[in-house]
């Protein structure tokens, strides 16, 4: 048989397994691996959207947490999996943050994983004692600007979404603070109510509590858009920063490789499953956007992230890990 004619059988019949695998798919459990500790809000999300995705498909969705090493654990344990679609990685902002935090990773952010849709969005907010001095985003710029260094920002960990996006308030709006960093949002919200620090920037559902009980004011939001849950707060452009614009977000992926029929069988689904009434209504409690997306949405919003929090890394000269 002529060479052309054997690489053409080779191809074809590689062709035909793949495609029946897609047509027969999912065969078994899927497991959704999580790179952070069960209860919190992406771990809630993935498990209210696993659930409605096992409906759909027939078969069991299953949770995997991993929590720490900045998500890398988990990103290495997808990306080294086979890529059938039946192990899937929850990605986010901290995927994005990640590549440019550490000074090698297992894996290509960008090469070893195939996106398949986002799953929702939250917002980020700057906060104050409710009885601050600072009652407006413009109080607290006109303070920072007239006293260079004395104003005190707390954030959680260092290369956080929230921390990061402090030091992105830093650069757009040119003022000298101090962002101090404290290791969870519990530690983060003791201060701010202890008077330890002025104002903190923090995921906006955690904090939630605190400002229906008069014990937080929002000054402003980061999102493009204001909040759903606090259509009065604005947002930071609107205060006066048009360069601030940040929003924590997270999604689903499967390792590279996987055939584009199981990405599109599992992005029908996905999307189906996140825009459900109930899933919707269920994120909302928790202060949380349902959102999906197409896998080239979601693959370019991966892209455009990492290269974004890159650069604030760099001009923040904060150190990689």
């Amino acid at each position: 048989m002529q060479m052309w004619k054997r690489c053409a059988m080779v191809a074809g019949m590689a062709l035909l397994a793949l495609t029946s695998q897609a047509q027969t798919f999912p065969t078994k459990t899927i497991r959704i691996v999580v790179p952070f500790g069960a209860g919190g809000v992406a771990d809630i999300t993935a498990r209210t959207v696993a659930q409605k995705l096992s409906q759909s498909l027939g078969q069991s969705v299953v949770i995997d947490n991993k929590p720490g090493a900045g998500g890398v654990s988990a990103g290495d344990v997808v990306a080294k999996a086979d890529p059938d679609g039946h192990t899937l990685l929850l990605i986010s902002n901290g995927t994005a943050v990640s590549a440019g935090i550490f000074k090698s990773l297992p894996f290509d952010t960008l090469k070893d994983f195939a996106p398949i849709s986002t799953l929702a969005s939250f917002d980020i907010a700057i906060v104050t004692p409710v009885d601050s001095p600072f009652q407006t985003l413009a109080d607290l710029l006109a303070f920072a600007k007239a006293n260079p260094g004395k104003l005190n920002l707390g954030t959680i960990n260092i290369g956080s979404t929230q921390n990061l996006t402090a030091e992105l308030f830093k650069s757009a709006a040119n003022i000298d603070v101090q962002i101090v960093p404290f290791n969870g949002t519990p530690a983060v919200i003791t201060a701010l109510r202890g008077r330890q620090i002025d104002a903190a920037v923090e995921i906006l559902g955690p904090v939630i509590p605190q400002i229906s009980t008069k014990a937080l004011r929002a000054l402003a939001v980061t999102g493009a858009k204001r909040s759903a849950v606090l259509p009065d707060v604005p947002t930071a452009v609107e205060s006066g920063v048009p360069g601030l614009v940040a929003t924590s977000w997270n999604g689903l992926a499967a390792p590279a490789g996987t055939p584009a029929a199981v990405i599109n069988r599992l992005n029908k689904d996905i999307v189906a499953a996140v825009n459900a009434p109930d899933v919707k209504s269920k994120l909302h409690a928790l202060n949380v956007e349902a959102q999906s997306s197409s896998p080239e949405q979601a693959a370019s919003l991966l892209a455009s992230e990492t290269r974004r929090w890159g650069d604030i890394i760099s001009r923040a000269k904060i150190p990689t890990q």
